[in-house]
Formats: C-alpha cells, structure tokens, sequence
C-alpha cells in the first residue's frame, strides 16, 4: 500500500515536472522530474538492495559476523582461552544447526565470541 503511494507521488512529481517544464519554466520542471524519477527509482529498487535469501538473515549483524567467521574458521567447540575474556550470559539458538551457541566477551578489543554449548534447542 506504502510503495504503492510512494509511486504514485513519484509519477505525480514526474508529470508535473513535464508540464512545468512545457509552461516555460524549465528550471523547476527539470528538478521536479528529477526528484519524481529519484523517488521512483529509489522505491523500485530498494526491494532488490535490502532483499537477502540467506539463512542467516533475521540474525542482528554480530551473529552474522560469527557466522561468517565460523564458516572461514570452523566452529569452536571451547570457550576463548585467557582471562581477558567473559561470559556475557547471553545465548542463543544457531538457526542453521539448532545449537545452543554462548556468547563470551573481550572488554579490552570489544570482540565477541560465539562458542557451542553442545545443547540442541530440541533438549530444552
């Protein structure tokens, strides 16, 4: 309904841009194209831009970061080594494999660390 409004504004500010610019004032009918042909375009490929088919995508960007890196790295089993790091007693379901991941902190680099807890989401 919302993109469907936003068209029509987009065309509205095209036709009216055309006529201005018919009527003789070409300054105001070329910025009114341009800024119907601007919302147009941006409403018609802001779908293609922001569109994902990955299955990670409802993730927020840390876990997809762990994802990425557990999939360069492997997977990690053990909690991070050293004293420097903490549980943050956040945890959550791997979509992907339906584990139990828990997440570990690093206050000095900021870093997180997503670690398996060898619970299924099914044992819960």
């Amino acid at each position: 309904m919302l993109r469907t409004l936003v068209f029509a504004l987009g065309g509205i500010a095209v036709a009216a841009g055309a006529l201005t610019a018919a009527a003789g004032a070409r300054g105001s009918g070329i910025y009114l194209i341009c800024l119907g042909a601007a919302i147009i375009l941006g409403t018609a490929f802001e779908r293609w831009r922001y569109h994902t088919n990955s299955p990670g995508a409802s993730l927020d960007g840390a876990k997809r970061r762990a994802r990425r890196a557990e999939a360069q790295d492997g997977p990690s089993n053990a909690p991070p080594t050293g004293a420097r790091w903490e549980r943050t007693g956040e945890r959550f379901e791997d979509p992907a494999t339906g584990e139990t991941m828990e997440v570990h902190y690093d206050r000095a680099s900021g870093e997180r660390r997503y670690v398996r807890t060898g619970e299924s989401a099914s044992g819960k």
